[in-house]
């Protein structure tokens, strides 16, 4: 099977999928509610620096956020791929950006604190926490996504069954001689390497260090025997992955929230808000996995496979 004929058994029937070889509107996204972007003139003074960190699902958000922006109307700017979420967080803090899509379990892990036994479970608490964290330091975390980015241990199917793993906990017995990858900051991270450490009380033969785009490849070479990866990966069901169990509830909830300079968002009022929240609409998990599909297989460019998403969800023309 293809990349395209991949993806299309991906996605659930809410998500119309163009057919194979489909153009920059080529279909993704279920039809947002409300119809079409409005744009108000007024907004064209206020403007906007979007933001994202450096990995394919926050271009193509960072894109999507920033295109569908510039349809209300605001004066947009982009300064994507920035880094890891303590430089795009220091980024908006200092001004350098009025905004960036950030996920709720990572905000509280990584900024605030919090440890993975006092994580809160369901989606809406943990967002909850995170916009009043958010907000004591003069930022606004707007509406979530229905998407959950999560952090997800990731073994193939070949390792799963010649070891007999379907959950962490399964690993207890046999990390002494494996090889886990991660993305550089995995090492000081409660949903990575440092709680495996602490909550199920791994310790691993060694640990590679990987940029994010190459998390699974490790895994199909065969250098790592364990990856962390994020459940929005398309690659998951190309490579037929298996995902571990988090048995012990380490991995909290990762919806993502745009996060905006308060001056900023002062700036922009009311539209702000109502226009994420409309795109926000179809940005489904499926939806999530097919549009990062886009760009880490099929090499669509994520400017281009953002616009699609708009226009397909008849939110831009």
């Amino acid at each position: 099977m293809g990349a395209r004929g991949l993806i299309a058994a991906l996605i659930s029937l809410a998500v119309a999928v163009a057919a194979c070889g489909g153009g920059d509107d080529g279909g993704a996204g279920a039809p947002a509610g409300g119809g079409a972007i409005k744009r108000n003139p007024d907004n064209a003074k206020t403007t906007l620096t979007i933001g994202s960190k450096n990995f394919t699902e926050q271009q193509v958000l960072g894109q999507i956020y920033a295109q569908g922006l510039q349809a209300a109307g605001y004066t947009v700017k982009t300064k994507l791929n920035l880094g890891d979420e303590n430089i795009a967080h220091d980024a908006l803090k200092s001004g350098q950006i009025d905004a960036y899509p950030e996920y709720t379990g990572t905000a509280l892990l990584s900024f605030f604190g919090k440890k993975s036994s006092e994580l809160p479970k369901d989606p809406e608490q943990a967002y909850d926490q995170a916009k009043q964290a958010f907000a004591a330091e003069g930022l606004v975390a707007l509406p979530p996504t229905p998407f959950t980015s999560s952090n997800e241990v990731a073994v193939t199917s070949e390792t799963a069954d010649r070891l007999g793993l379907s959950t962490i906990s399964d690993l207890s017995g046999q990390a002494k001689k494996l090889t886990l990858a991660g993305s550089p900051e995995c090492r000081h991270r409660q949903d990575c390497l440092l709680g495996l450490e602490q909550v199920y009380g791994l310790h691993f033969k060694r640990f590679i260090e990987v940029e994010i785009p190459h998390r699974h490849d490790v895994l199909t070479s065969g250098r790592a025997d364990v990856s962390i990866v994020f459940t929005t990966d398309p690659q998951i069901k190309r490579n037929n992955e298996v995902l571990l169990e988090d048995d012990k509830g380490m991995l909290p909830p990762y919806n993502s929230t745009l996060v905006v300079r308060k001056q900023a968002a002062d700036a922009a009022g009311a539209d702000l808000q109502s226009t994420v929240e409309q795109i926000n609409t179809g940005l489904t998990d499926e939806t999530m996995q097919e549009l990062n599909a886009r760009v880490d297989l099929d090499h669509q460019d994520p400017a281009a496979v953002a616009k699609g998403y708009l226009r397909h969800a008849g939110l831009v023309k």
